[in-house]
């Protein structure tokens, strides 16, 4: 198996981890987290695509998916903290009843 078939094969892998992440897990960090791994596994594949094609594109697109993601965290994070603040939910699926309380 070449090296490119590999990384492929590893970004699908950290995908699907990250998605089975978002959808079976409740608790919002952990969900956040598993984002995190599947924006990482479309960086990993953009990355061998650009090594492939011989190109910087990949490369560029992947530092912008980044700095997207940096600030999906941070918004993300003090979404969760300030809702666990004020109302004291840890998990998504209590989210969904908050408009009746």
């Amino acid at each position: 198996m070449s090296l490119e078939k590999a990384y492929l094969l590893l970004s699908v892998a950290l995908f699907l981890i990250g998605l089975l992440g978002v959808m079976i897990r409740k608790n919002l960090v952990t969900i956040l987290i598993s984002t995190e791994l599947m924006l990482n596994g479309i960086n990993l594949a953009f990355a061998t695509a650009d090594k492939v094609l011989g190109g910087v594109e990949g490369q560029i697109f992947a530092f912008f998916v980044l700095t997207v993601a940096a600030a999906e965290v941070a918004v993300g994070l003090g979404l969760v903290v300030a809702i666990f603040r004020l109302k004291g939910y840890e998990g998504s699926s209590e989210l969904t009843h908050m408009r009746d309380r």
